[in-house]
């Protein structure tokens, strides 16, 4: 019996024994894996549950879920994606686990980067070993990552090819205030990393884009005018395509706040194209046998002359033309028409309204009169007859095509947005227009404009205008060659032959 009871006894202290030491062991063990820890955390991370992830890091910074939030905040994170790699172990109680990501940041895309995950027992429990470079290796030593926008560069007026606008193109006063007009909020983005002592160095860019308008400009057309008006002072030329409308150069040197397209100056005999268009219609055919005196007495009235008082004798309206015979265009236009004809003709060819080219415009006036001197005197672009270098380029297109048509530096809906709408085109009278190419080309074949270096194919207008200030006549020279019109003003220059001319040729040879 006794022995029974040292066997009870001993039974019950082994058990006892035993149990102890199962709780020393279990009480020893490590709690989970490394694997099954890093797939809660990335589990976490994916789904944005900042607490869930600082639960399984070893003694979370105070910060941790402010550096996650202000992260995502300061470079406007939209998602994650993570893809762990194969935990590698690296000890006893410590292991790796690189991963890949992608961060979509809604201003510059996908960011991809590499890290490394890194994990530890601690506490009998295995935990994240959480560093700044968890979140990105770019953090680490104190590293810091900005997001910045990068200003969208000026607005950049360019040639209708899309090239820059040639230096020196004497265009500027015209496509400057373009930039202003155009001008966008546009912006670009870079982030940019920046650790202490080092240099910051650009992580990704998206760069603004540049925000071109294309003008009507040529760039071949425009560096021509622009290099035919080297030299000369007080000068401007216009150069349109006749088909279109559409201005291929724009050249003003003209200064003193003065404008080739805005600013009005008297026209001189360039403003006989419009008597002659009103003589024309009235019934006067180009061969009609005139008198081209030296000078001309309007009955009981004023005296006019031709320039040096040269007489001419009997000759052909397309010769009078030709030779800009002053006289003849004052007793044709004071016996055949009254001012009310001379300024609806005028009207018809552009003058009497502004113009919208996309820089503002206008063309010119005709002003109504009932004194047959001054309707002698706008006959023959003095008086009070004043025009725009444009208006008598666009004169010199209609002539060449047909058609007028409101000339303009933009696209038609820029133009529109910022002009308003253009005129419409207005079909000219083809038989007056058919006998005006027949008068022009007269003027460079054996006229005004004859042997003066122009190149074959040009027909043209010269005219020389008495300046109102006194200070020397104003040269004019209006023509076209094939599909391109062109008006040449040179402000007290003197005559067109002398100062407007040799412009246009050297214009036509630079192309």
């Amino acid at each position: 019996m006794r022995r029974r009871r040292l066997m009870v006894l001993f039974i019950a202290f082994v058990a006892i024994l035993g149990a102890g030491a199962f709780a020393v062991v279990a009480s020893n063990r490590v709690r989970g894996s490394a694997s099954e820890t890093a797939a809660a955390y990335f589990a976490a991370w994916r789904e944005g549950d900042i607490s869930g992830m600082a639960r399984l890091v070893h003694q979370p910074p105070s910060d941790f879920s402010q550096r996650h939030r202000a992260l995502t905040e300061q470079l406007h994170v939209e998602s994650v994606r993570l893809s762990p790699g194969q935990v590698a172990n690296t000890g006893d109680e410590s292991a790796d686990v690189p991963f890949s990501g992608v961060r979509q940041l809604a201003e510059l895309g996908a960011w991809p980067w590499a890290g490394v995950l890194r994990l530890g027992v601690r506490g009998r429990t295995w935990k994240v070993l959480w560093s700044p470079e968890t979140l990105h290796p770019l953090l680490k030593d104190g590293g810091t990552l900005e997001l910045r926008e990068i200003e969208a560069p000026a607005t950049e007026p360019a040639t209708r090819e899309g090239h820059r606008i040639p230096n020196d193109s004497y265009a500027e006063a015209y496509l400057d205030p373009l930039t202003t007009e155009f001008e966008t909020a546009g912006h670009g983005w870079e982030l940019v990393s920046k650790v202490p002592g080092r240099l910051a160095t650009r992580v990704l860019t998206r760069a603004p884009e540049a925000n071109v308008v294309r003008t009507t400009l040529s760039r071949a057309v425009q560096a021509a005018a622009a290099r035919a008006l080297d030299g000369v002072d007080g000068s401007a030329m216009i150069v349109i395509r006749p088909s279109t409308g559409e201005i291929l150069a724009l050249a003003d040197r003209l200064g003193e706040n003065d404008s080739a397209v805005r600013d009005v100056f008297p026209p001189g005999s360039v403003f006989k194209t419009i008597t002659a268009a009103a003589l024309l219609a009235s019934g006067l055919d180009p061969s009609a046998q005139v008198e081209c005196p030296g000078t001309y007495t309007i009955p009981f009235h004023r005296a006019f002359r031709n320039d040096g008082q040269v007489d001419r004798g009997v000759v052909s309206f397309t010769d009078a033309f030709a030779h800009s015979c002053n006289t003849t265009f004052v007793e044709q236009a004071t016996t055949r028409i009254d001012a009310d004809t001379l300024r609806e003709t005028a009207d018809a060819w552009g003058f009497g309204r502004s113009i919208a080219t996309g820089v503002g415009g206008t063309c010119g006036t005709v002003p109504g009169t009932d004194d047959l001197d001054m309707l002698g005197a706008d006959a023959i672009g003095q008086g009070e007859v004043v025009a725009t270098p444009l208006c008598m380029a666009a004169v010199a297109a209609a002539v060449q095509s047909g058609v007028w048509r409101s000339p303009r530096l933009l696209t038609k809906e820029q133009v529109r947005r910022i002009d308003g709408p253009p005129h419409e085109d207005v079909p000219m009278d083809q038989a007056v227009v058919s006998a005006l190419r027949d008068m022009m080309a007269a003027v460079v074949d054996r006229g005004t404009a004859g042997d003066a270096g122009l190149p074959e194919g040009v027909a043209g207008k010269t005219g020389t205008a008495e300046a109102r200030d006194g200070e020397g006549s104003h040269g004019w020279f209006i023509g076209y060659r094939d599909d391109l019109a062109f008006c040449v003003f040179v402000r007290h220059g003197g005559s067109g032959r002398r100062a407007a001319v040799p412009v246009a040729a050297r214009f036509l040879r630079g192309l």
